[in-house]
């Protein structure tokens, strides 16, 4: 499927960790979802989402006020 993108800036946390866990919902294990977000709160919740559920955090970025993340689904 390769990489789907979910723009969730301006989100404020829990929202960017519920919606992009209801989209890895919908994905084959394997496939890339990368997640945009601004809530600099995002940075230790997805750490901990991908940990927890044993998902892959494959890439982190940061760009100003913009942070990418790269989660393929376990």
């Amino acid at each position: 499927m390769g990489e789907i993108i979910l723009d969730l800036k301006e989100l404020r946390c829990p929202l960017p960790i519920l919606k992009a866990n209801r989209v890895l919902q919908t994905l084959e294990p394997g496939d890339c979802l990368r997640v945009l977000a601004t809530d600099r709160h995002t940075i230790k919740d997805f750490h901990d989402f991908c940990r927890k559920t044993g998902h892959s955090l494959i890439a982190f970025s940061e760009q100003g006020n913009n942070l990418s993340f790269l989660i393929k689904k376990k």
